[in-house]
């Protein structure tokens, strides 16, 4: 049977899926009736080219359920980049939004061309600045096509520079490959090297590194600290109950994920001097102590970013085409619709109505408001679509506990040592 949720139901509620796949109507308008209001959006992702100059293993775009990426045009046009700088400004005025992030993606975002990328921000950030609104601007690439030209645009439209990067040389060209196989290890250096060396480091905005828990821990965490980034991100490969990733058995209690990163927040943790920031182990330790989690990973904050395809089309994360064909579409498109209708959504507000959306077995752990369900693409499975807990539910129960007592711990010292 069908289920229409209603806030004030809140001790029953289930967002259901009809035959396991695709979401049951929300109730939005009643929701909205009882005085709820969603979170505008604050970070906007624009697919500026949708296709990779890499083919790495474990890409949730390319290798895994959705394969939407093959219909996209392979760049955006002018014409989607002047309606997208328009609804951005549109949506900050609006909500009276100050700053706004855009984080150019792909695909490989440097496919697209300098001419392109210039036209893009400058036509955003005009935009915006007529209804007071200031962008900042960030790109998420795989660092190969990151040569002097490129850094030098950058440089001048004060964009900041995030690079994919898994570590060592092994580790990294596991997946991180060409398409005829070779690793692309020494490629990434080389622009990681160009980015950090002079005037260039403060475009630097820091490391993503996806875990394989075959790759040493502590030699990887190493190898990303020698190219000194701001901040590094570890991200779980994405996987669910029906598409496990590596390793992860469903159901099994083994944490090969949350032993793979215990080692490292222990060096991270007791380093006395100057360490780099690792985001999820921050974000966990803000949760603990009681403040908002700034990252869809863990806690329950709403979700506040958006993405704009190449043809204009609004989606929700591309972290859902991990899940299943068309799992991220809105059936929302710029050139007819603005944010705002994004806004409302229902697959956009069942992610960012936090507690009430979790699963029964994580409203009865101990740890939800820290570990918030895991990332919502990791609970997906084909008999309850996204009403389950996070398929690394028992990673993250045993990382966020031993970051816990850690803390527990040292705060208990200080207090004794007084």
């Amino acid at each position: 049977m069908r289920r229409v949720f209603h806030l004030s139901d809140k001790s029953n509620f289930r967002l259901s899926f009809p035959g396991g796949v695709f979401p049951e109507t929300l109730d939005v308008p009643g929701l909205l009736s009882t005085g709820w209001r969603p979170a505008s959006f604050r970070q906007f992702i624009l697919k500026i080219h949708s296709r990779c100059d890499l083919a790495c293993r474990h890409c949730y775009v390319y290798e895994m359920a959705d394969q939407s990426w093959k219909a996209q045009p392979r760049r955006m046009s002018t014409a989607i980049v002047d309606r997208t700088a328009r609804r951005i400004a549109e949506h900050a005025l609006t909500h009276e939004l100050a700053e706004v992030e855009v984080v150019l993606h792909g695909g490989e975002p440097l496919l697209a061309g300098p001419d392109l990328i210039s036209y893009a921000v400058r036509t955003i950030r005009r935009e915006a600045a007529e209804v007071g609104t200031r962008v900042h601007v960030g790109v998420q690439t795989n660092g190969l096509r990151l040569d002097e030209t490129y850094l030098r645009l950058f440089d001048a439209l004060e964009i900041g520079v995030g690079v994919s990067m898994d570590g060592y040389a092994e580790g990294h060209d596991r997946h991180r490959r060409y398409a005829d196989g070779r690793g692309s290890h020494a490629a990434v250096t080389a622009a990681l090297r160009r980015l950090t060396s002079g005037p260039y480091h403060r475009l630097f905005s820091g490391l993503l590194c996806t875990v394989d828990v075959r790759n040493d821990p502590i030699a990887t965490y190493e190898a990303l600290l020698e190219f000194d980034p701001p901040a590094i991100d570890f991200l779980l490969p994405h996987g669910n109950w029906s598409t496990p990733p590596p390793g992860r058995v469903p159901g099994s209690a083994d944490t090969p994920y949350a032993d793979w990163l215990i080692p490292i927040f222990d060096l991270w943790y007791g380093s006395t001097g100057h360490q780099t920031e690792v985001r999820l182990f921050g974000e966990i330790m803000r949760l603990l102590a009681g403040r908002a989690s700034r990252s869809e990973t863990v806690g329950l904050s709403p979700a506040r970013m958006v993405v704009v395809e190449t043809d204009g089309s609004i989606e929700q994360s591309d972290i859902l085409k991990s899940s299943y064909h068309g799992a991220a579409a809105t059936r929302l498109h710029l050139l007819r619709d603005s944010f705002d209708a994004a806004l409302t959504h229902p697959a956009m507000v069942a992610r960012q109505l936090g507690e009430l959306a979790l699963a029964p077995v994580c409203l009865a752990c101990d740890l939800r408001s820290v570990c918030g369900g895991g990332l919502y693409a990791h609970r997906y499975s084909e008999a309850e679509g996204f009403l389950g807990a996070s398929v690394y539910c028992p990673d993250l129960y045993r990382l966020i506990t031993h970051i816990r007592d850690r803390f527990a711990r040292d705060v208990a010292a200080l207090k004794a040592s007084r």
